[in-house]
């Protein structure tokens, strides 16, 4: 197994797909700089982790020498070069960027304004490209892995999500293209929807809706999101890349 050096943004809650993503490429052996920035959960209904920052990298054994941590606002222009120079500081060269992070904004066609439509393409779009700018410039092995996160917006209508369905579809139509900008630099680039996930985020509404429509009857979980990402970084998935990965767990989103 390669031992990979991995950044992985939006670490910031134990729920979360990010948590999950950190622990599993830990556990595989892997070194691991997490992203975070809890000013941003703090605005949101789920909130910022109960136990803060510190007690998310404790549950993932501690900064050390596998795991070093950085709280960075993406929304900022010049965060994502900056994040990956400290990454390689902390690690050395980096040969995986996992691409988790994003800005959620409930929004109909109706109320949105072109301040949202900003700041959501700032911090799921702008940063994230700028990120792939930085870890491909500092790029020189032969197995580069590159994972973004999109949604289930290609899949389907998300009337009432207009600004994060826009960014994370855009994510999802642009992964063939940055796959191309880097397949000379041996590096991969796929994008995976992990369909509907347990995260903390959904109402009652929102659970009992996707727990009808799932064939297990249940959500999926941040864990088997992170179990995909573990099998695009292995040298099985070598031949693997420009490719949008929907592992929706079957969702079932057009059924009655």
């Amino acid at each position: 197994m390669t031992i990979r050096t991995a950044l992985v943004t939006g670490v910031s809650r134990r729920q979360g797909i990010g948590f999950a993503l950190a622990r599993r490429l830990l556990d595989d052996g892997h070194r691991v700089v997490a992203q975070s920035w809890s000013p941003y959960d703090a605005t949101e209904p789920w909130g910022a982790d109960p136990d803060g920052m510190d007690g998310v990298l404790a549950l993932l054994g501690g900064e050390g020498d596998r795991l070093a941590h950085r709280a960075v606002d993406l929304a900022d222009p010049a965060a994502p070069a900056a994040l990956v120079a400290a990454a390689v500081e902390r690690f050395g060269p980096l040969d995986t960027l996992v691409v988790n992070h994003a800005r959620s904004q409930d929004a109909t066609l109706a109320e949105i304004d072109a301040a949202m439509l900003d700041a959501v393409w700032a911090v799921n779009v702008r940063a994230s490209l700028l990120l792939v700018q930085a870890f491909a410039a500092q790029y020189s092995g032969h197995s580069g892995r590159v994972v973004l996160f999109t949604s289930g917006a290609h899949r389907g209508p998300m009337p009432t999500e207009i600004p994060y369905a826009a960014t994370k579809a855009t994510l999802g139509a642009i992964t063939a293209t940055l796959a191309d900008a880097v397949a000379e630099q041996g590096i991969t680039v796929n994008c995976v929807n992990p369909g509907p996930t347990d995260t903390g985020w959904a109402t009652p509404e929102h659970a009992g809706f996707v727990g009808r429509h799932m064939p297990r009857g249940r959500w999926n979980s941040p864990a088997e999101a992170a179990a995909v990402v573990a099998l695009l970084l292995s040298r099985d998935a070598d031949s693997i890349t420009g490719q949008v990965v929907d592992a929706e767990g079957g969702f079932r989103r057009f059924t009655p």
